[in-house]
């Protein structure tokens, strides 16, 4: 294993893949680029994180696993190892989520603390969390708990409209964590009632209110946010409109949210796509020449870099 793996070994990271809107991709990204990590010798965990829903297996052309998180999480077993199974790409690994009705929004803070516990026990240089839908308060703790977090999205109306929503989740979510830490509620209760007859229009604005009341602790929280890493990908993208609304969603968030968001870059509407996954095959495996394999290659190597 070279240096910088080596290094990695000892602080292994965690990549999530979130965003607001169910079918947009998020388990294809986090599929393929665990096979991109794990064939640049990377030892890989994915982990599929949509509880009731999960999918990831067949995007890595698993068959349904005999165990998942359920028993994990009821007890069956108290080792998450043994909820690894490995996929026919080496050096990459999975654990299925669960496949009965238990639902993210149903995850018990003490399932929750204790899979967060878990990830430090696995073998791998990298986990790669693929989150489910939607912004309940696990969904977004496990999210914010990454090293580095890809938000993915659709160029439609609703799913761009659901990804500022996951994105402004983040940012109160974090402030919520804050204010829970560090005795901030009656700060921010001031901040968001500061101006009686000037409404608070932006997260931003309401960190610069809190900077005002109390400065230390108001730059403190801005330099916390200034370390969440947040990227962007647009998935089936058609056109160049498609392909710029990524940039202009990137400025968006900064102005508006005062979060540092990286537009990766975009995925180009792929008939390999659906045929890997109605054939149960991982793209990268059987698609090699896809349109947007080298992409997604691209896009992980990005990702590395920023990150040692």
């Amino acid at each position: 294993m070279c240096q910088a793996h080596a290094d990695m070994a000892l602080n292994k990271k965690i990549w999530a893949i979130g965003g607001g809107k169910g079918g947009v991709g998020k388990s294809l990204v986090a599929a393929n680029q665990a096979i991109s990590l794990a064939k640049r010798g990377y030892k890989v965990v994915a982990i599929d994180l949509d509880l009731g829903g999960a999918n990831l297996h067949t995007c890595l052309g698993t068959p349904i696993p005999k165990m998942t998180l359920s028993d994990y999480f009821n007890g069956t077993t108290q080792n998450i190892n043994e909820l690894v199974i490995p996929t026919s790409v080496g050096n990459l690994s999975l654990i299925s989520g669960a496949q009965d009705e238990m639902g993210m929004a149903n995850l018990k803070k003490l399932h929750k603390n204790r899979l967060l516990q878990g990830l430090k026990n696995l073998n791998a240089d990298v986990i790669i969390l693929d989150l489910g839908a939607g912004t309940a308060f696990n969904t977004l703790d496990f999210f914010i708990s990454s090293q580095l977090g890809v938000l993915v999205a659709l160029p439609e109306p609703t799913s761009i409209e659901n990804t500022y929503r996951f994105i402004r989740s983040i940012f109160f979510r974090r402030l919520q964590l804050f204010e829970e830490s560090f005795e901030l509620k009656s700060i921010i209760d001031r901040a968001q009632s500061a101006k009686l007859n000037q409404k608070l229009n932006s997260p931003k604005e309401l960190l610069n209110e809190i900077k005002e009341i109390d400065y230390r602790k108001g730059m403190y929280i801005e330099n916390e946010f200034s370390r969440l890493q947040l990227h962007l990908i647009l998935n089936q993208v058609r056109s160049q409109k498609d392909i710029e609304l990524g940039h202009a969603m990137e400025k968006i968030s900064r102005r508006y949210f005062g979060l540092n968001i990286n537009y990766l870059g975009h995925l180009d509407y792929d008939a390999s796509v659906w045929q890997s996954v109605r054939q149960r095959k991982a793209l990268l495996v059987e698609y090699p020449n896809a349109i947007i394999a080298p992409k997604i290659q691209t896009m992980t190597a990005k990702l590395l870099n920023e990150i040692h």
